[in-house]
This record gives structure tokens, C-alpha cells and sequence, in this order.
């Protein structure tokens, strides 16, 4: 990695050309140097507790983990020194805003009354005091492509065909699914029976089944069985009713019932017409606060509050999270993402995270007009590459930037792959997508610890939270450097990166390895540290 300095200096050189304004006040970094790869390194020992939960925050170079730099940032070159403060909006299932480490960094609409039901500010939006609620007391939604084969106009010929051929995989999937578990309900049951008999009790462990000694050719059988199912590491008790919720989910997709749900109905709008945008509430955190659980996370990657001794550190120290609920259990309307993005920008976000995904956009270009929008005033907007060990150069991963999946719409759309905490072949997660062209960068999204409702926290992992940690570097230039522009941003996190010069495997298959530098655009993944260096002279 010896010629990552000169390689550090040239894409400097690169954004550069985009032009900036005069920082009034920037850092003496002279004495600093970029952080690059060790070369042939892995970390030997196990991460301990304390680091894995705080593994996005470390250093390559001093922990040989592939963290962003983050602590080493703020101890070397952001001591003593403080920033402005950043709007980042949040559109995901809602926010645990009274949750302790975020409520005293949870947006608020100082334009606004609570509760008044008056909007004060007349932004089209009543009581909107932390956000918005594009859901109201919706909690699920049908997957996309089963409103698409519910509406064929929704769409064109081609795209209808490829829903329905999805659909009819789902149906086929329900199909194998209720047999085979209606098999083995059926010999659990038996088998339960004819056990529990031997052993006069109802209830019993794996070790008691063990001392059964018998010539019963069916108890015997039953033994066998028995040991089998304790296998799914479950109770039997809790089996059964796992089978039993199983096969109540296969028969409700093969019956189509949840079809003839229409979930939509009780916000009262028409989701085909952008025009109707009186709908929702205020309440961000919806009908059920435990439903909020993804948006807590993510909010608290961004911007739990740093060194208080409660769960996790946020990455970026002074931001507000504006939460903006537009994500149910099942896939989001274009619609609602639409509004919401367009929502975060007229009332101030800089930063937008979007940690969600789906494979089928009806109505693309109204997101499409929203991202040219907040690319007009200015907004950077962070995206998950997706989870399904994808090439999204070929398979579609909305929203996105691109219609032809070559050609960008506008340049304030930064998407990210995730990054497991093993530096090594192993470092790309499993389960994250890839693409040359279509993911710009990657950051840490394998056990990432943070905030989930009612004052708990949790590891979580997905693109869905490697988006906020590079979203949280993203606050974090902007918080220091303030007259950077959001297609800087981007330019500088993606250029800053550290580049992997090594082969890694791909999708979870040992079998499929490739360089790295292979699986996004620039082949590097978010360094907090690095970042703020070249911020520094772009500045200047």
C-alpha cells in the first residue's frame, strides 16, 4: 500500500476541481498524514466486548480493524474543537425519540407548537415539532411487487411479467415450505406423544430423552425424532408453535390473503398522486415504539451521544436527528420516500439516510425529482447498496441514482456496501451487495452496537447501518466544515477512503474471490481521519 500517499494526493487534486468557497476558519493538519492499509496484516487475537462494540470507531492502522478512524479523529484532530450543528434526517420506521442516549440530540421544530394543532410554521405540516409520520398507524405493507401484480397499471408489460414471476416463486416457495413443515408438525407431535409417555412429563430437556434405553422399535423411532427437532435449538413446546406460526404464514400467502389487506385505506390519501400530500401525523414514532427498532439504530449510529457511558457512541458529536417514519414492515411507497426526502430539505437536513431498499420502483422518478431536488439545495443523501449479495450494476436496488444504471441524475447520492470487523479475505459482509459503477464506497455494517427502543441497545447488521456510519462522517465534515457542498462531501469521503489492494471473498462463497477494488467505484472504504485531512485543504 506504499502508493496509496501519491494515489491520496491525485484525487485531492480531483475534487479540488469542482470548485469551494473560503473556509473562515481552517485546521493546521500539516503535521498529519493519511491513514493507509497495513499490507499482508490480520488481527490475531478475537475482538474483545468492549472493542467489537465500538469496532466502526477504530483505527487499520493501530487496531488492524477496519473501522472509520472515528476515535482517532476526534483524539487527534478535532480536540478541543467544536463544530456547528447538523440536521440529519432519518427516514426509516420512526425513532425512539424519549430513548436516553438520543433525546437530547432528537431534532426540534422550534417554529412549531407541540400539540396546538395549528401549523405554526406552515410548512404544510401540523405539530411536526420532531418530524413527520408519513404512515400514520400503518405498521405493515405489502411487498412491491405484490401491488404491482394486484395493479398491473401500475407498470409496464415487462415489469408486470417480472413481478408476477417473483410472485409465483413466492407462491411456489409457500408451497414447499407448508409440506415440508406439515411433515415435520405431523412426526413432532407423534413423536412428542408417544416421549413424553416414556417419560411421565409433559415437558422435558435433550438430556432426559438421552437416558431413554428401550428395544420398542416406535419409541425407539420416537427417541430419534425427538433428538432431531431439539436440534433447531429450541424447546419442544417452542417448536411446535414456531412450525405452527410457519405454516399460518405459508397458508395466508397461498390463500392470498393478505391480497385483499389494504393497508393504505386508513391514512386516507391516493398513493398514486404526489400532488395529495395531506396525510400522516407527527408522531414519529408510530402506533407501537418497539416497531421503530431499525430507525432507533440507525439514529443512534449517527448520533448517540459520544463518551456518556450509555451503549454505544454516535460517530458524528453535534448533530439533530430529525426522524421521518416512510418505512413499514414490508416495502415503502415512492410516494412517501418522495415526500420524505423532499421533507428533510425544507426544513433544513443536510445530510439525509436512507437504510432501505427494494427491487421494484413504479413511480422512480418522483424520487428521482426529490434527489435533484436536495441536490439543488444542497443535501447529501446516504443509501444502503442493499443486502441480497447482489451485483446492483445489474439488478436493481431502488432508490438509486441512475436510470441506466451508468449515467448519475445528480451527485449527492453516496451508496454503501457493508464491511465486516474481520480485516482480511473476510471483510466484505456476506450479505452486502456490490457494484463497480453503483456502490461508491464501503463502511463498517456487521455487528454494529447501538440504540434500539425503550432504552436498550443491540447488535445489528446490514447495509442499513453501514449507510448511517458513513452518513455520521458525512455530518461530521459538515459540522466542521460548513461551506463544503454536498457533491464535495461526497467526492471527499469517497476519495479520502482507504483502498484494499487485496482479494477478498464475495457473497459469503469461498469459492468466488475478487479484488476489492472490484466491488465498488473507488474500491476504498469511509476513513473519518483521512476525510477530514483532505476537508481541510479543500477548505483552505
Amino acid at each position: 500500500m506504499n502508493s496509496l500517499k501519491p494515489l491520496f494526493i491525485s484525487a485531492f487534486s480531483v475534487v479540488i476541481l469542482a470548485g469551494c468557497g473560503t473556509q473562515k476558519q481552517a485546521f493546521n493538519f500539516s503535521k498529519f498524514t493519511p491513514i493507509t492499509a497495513p499490507v499482508n496484516v490480520t488481527k490475531k487475537s478475537t475482538l474483545k466486548d468492549s472493542e467489537l462494540k465500538r469496532w466502526s470507531h477504530l483505527d487499520i492502522q493501530k487496531d488492524t480493524v477496519p473501522g472509520m478512524s472515528v476515535d482517532r479523529t476526534y483524539n487527534e484532530l478535532l480536540k478541543n474543537k467544536v463544530g456547528t450543528k447538523v440536521i440529519v434526517g432519518v427516514i426509516d420506521s420512526g425513532v425512539d425519540i424519549e430513548h436516553e442516549d438520543l433525546k437530547t440530540v432528537i431534532w426540534n421544530n422550534s417554529k412549531e407548537i407541540a400539540g396546538n394543532g395549528i401549523d405554526d410554521d406552515k410548512n404544510g405540516y401540523t405539530d411536526d415539532v420532531h418530524g413527520w409520520n408519513f404512515l400514520g398507524d400503518i405498521i405493515k405493507e405489502h411487498l412491491e411487487y405484490e401491488r404491482i401484480v394486484n395493479n398491473k397499471s401500475l407498470v409496464d408489460e415487462k415489469t408486470y411479467q417480472e413481478a408476477k414471476a417473483e410472485n409465483d416463486k413466492t407462491i411456489a416457495e409457500a408451497t414447499m415450505n407448508k409440506s415440508r413443515y406439515d411433515e415435520m408438525l405431523s412426526a413432532l407431535i407423534s413423536a412428542n406423544e408417544t416421549v413424553a409417555k416414556a417419560l411421565n412429563k409433559d415437558v422435558y430437556t435433550l438430556e432426559e430423552v438421552k437416558t431413554i434405553e428401550t428395544k420398542d422399535e416406535s419409541l425407539s423411532k420416537a427417541k430419534n425424532t425427538i433428538q432431531k427437532m431439539f436440534s433447531f435449538g429450541m424447546s419442544i413446546p417452542n417448536l411446535k408453535s414456531a412450525l405452527e406460526s410457519e405454516i399460518e404464514k405459508a397458508n395466508e400467502t397461498l390463500e392470498g390473503v393478505t391480497n385483499f389487506q389494504n393497508y393504505r385505506k386508513v391514512l386516507g390519501d391516493n398513493p398514486n398522486d404526489i400532488t395529495d400530500t395531506k396525510y400522516g401525523n407527527a408522531n414519529v414514532m408510530g402506533p407501537d415504539k418497539k416497531e421503530t427498532l431499525h430507525g432507533t439504530h440507525v439514529a443512534g449510529i449517527i448520533g448517540q451521544i459520544r463518551s456518556n457511558k450509555l451503549g454505544g457512541d454516535g460517530i458524528a458529536n453535534n448533530v439533530a436527528i430529525m426522524a421521518i417514519r416512510a418505512v413499514p414492515d414490508g416495502d415503502e411507497y415512492d410516494k412517501d420516500i418522495a415526500l420524505a426526502i423532499r421533507y428533510a430539505v425544507d426544513n433544513g437536513a443536510k445530510v439525509i439516510n436512507c437504510s432501505f431498499g427494494k427491487g421494484y420502483s413504479p413511480q422512480k422518478h418522483w424520487v428521482f425529482d426529490a434527489i435533484k431536488y436536495a441536490a439543488q439545495k444542497d443535501v447529501l443523501i446516504v443509501h444502503a447498496a442493499g443486502n441480497s449479495s447482489k451485483n446492483i450494476d445489474f439488478f436493481d436496488n431502488f432508490p438509486n441514482d441512475s436510470e441506466d444504471k451508468k449515467t448519475e441524475i445528480a451527485d449527492n447520492v453516496l451508496t454503501v456496501g457493508a464491511l465486516n470487523f474481520e480485516y482480511g479475505k473476510n471483510i466484505v459482509a456476506k450479505f452486502s451487495n456490490i457494484g463497480k459503477s453503483n456502490v461508491d464506497i464501503f463502511a463498517p455494517g456487521v455487528q454494529i452496537y447501538a440504540s434500539i427502543p425503550e432504552n436498550n441497545y443491540k447488535y445489528l447488521q446490514g447495509t442499513s447501518m453501514a449507510s448511517p456510519n458513513a452518513a455520521g462522517v458525512a455530518a461530521l465534515i459538515r459540522s466542521y466544515f460548513p461551506k463544503l457542498t454536498a457533491s464535495q462531501v461526497k467526492q471527499i469521503i469517497m476519495n479520502s477512503g482507504v483502498a484494499i489492494d487485496t482479494n477478498v471473498i464475495v457473497g459469503g462463497n469461498p469459492k468466488d474471490i475478487r479484488p476489492f477494488s472490484d466491488l465498488s467505484k473507488t474500491g476504498k472504504m469511509v476513513n473519518a481521519y483521512n476525510a477530514f485531512l483532505m476537508a481541510n485543504k479543500m477548505a483552505k
